[in-house]
């Protein structure tokens, strides 16, 4: 048991480093620092960049005292990178600078709001985590939305190449669909698409706690919740098999 234990543990500390390091290495050092070097030179910078993570790693797991706290952390940490991550799907204007400002910002905003307003708060209020979220979202998001306007826009090439793959379609996408012959097309799913991510909250959220009131004893209230969920996860389903039949007719007419 113990060996599996510490298996699992160094399997998932070895995939973060390396996912990481690949991350710094290929989509940000590599694109955007130095294209033209060699694969040793990358593998060198790739194996530093390891090194950084883990030591960074440490000093954060320093700071942490539990648990809940490290997943506060890591909620504060994500707040401010969600909007631009759906955003990249509807408006094409979006690009590289904007996710790695978002990235950026958010950190070091969550930093500062949980070290500066987090100790006006008495211990275990919650509104102390609102405001910090609510403080890296709104500073993280006038940050990406500056440097998207001040950065040049991805490539005429890369924006139609993404558009035939993907299809996005709506108002956000109507520039390039229109310079690639599309015309005006409309968001996948219709305009009721943005209720599966709604859906998927109330699946995911209901699977989790009917599940654990069946395992504490509480039957009705996790049938009930169980029940919510398969609801849930039909709406999605069906707005996927709607989506399916409403898109090969374009899926033939490209091929």
């Amino acid at each position: 048991m113990m060996a599996g234990f510490a298996a699992a543990y160094m399997s998932t500390v070895g995939t973060q480093l390396n996912w990481g390091a690949s991350y710094l290495v290929n989509d940000f050092y590599k694109r955007f620092l130095n294209k033209g070097a060699s694969e040793k030179h990358y593998v060198t910078i790739s194996r530093l960049a390891t090194v950084f993570l883990f030591l960074a790693s440490a000093l954060v797991t320093m700071r942490l005292q539990t648990i809940e706290g490290a997943w506060k952390f890591l909620l504060a940490l994500g707040s401010g990178t969600g909007l631009v991550l759906i955003l990249r799907w509807y408006w094409w204007r979006i690009n590289a600078w904007s996710e790695i400002s978002a990235m950026t910002a958010s950190f070091i905003v969550s930093l500062a709001a949980i070290t500066l307003i987090k100790p006006r708060f008495p211990d275990g209020d919650l509104r102390a985590d609102a405001w910090v979220m609510l403080v890296t979202v709104a500073i993280s998001t006038v940050v990406w939305i500056v440097v998207t306007f001040a950065t040049a826009p991805e490539p005429e090439s890369v924006l139609q190449s993404f558009y035939r793959r993907v299809r996005p379609g709506g108002p956000g996408w109507a520039a390039v669909s229109a310079r690639g012959g599309y015309g005006r097309e409309g968001i996948p799913g219709g305009a009721l698409a943005w209720t599966n991510w709604i859906a998927g909250i109330v699946a995911v959220y209901s699977s989790l706690f009917g599940i654990g009131k069946l395992i504490l004893g509480d039957t009705v209230e996790g049938l009930v919740m169980l029940a919510i969920a398969v609801v849930a996860f039909g709406w999605i389903a069906r707005s996927f098999r709607e989506e399916r039949t409403a898109a090969l007719p374009a899926v033939r007419e490209v091929a």
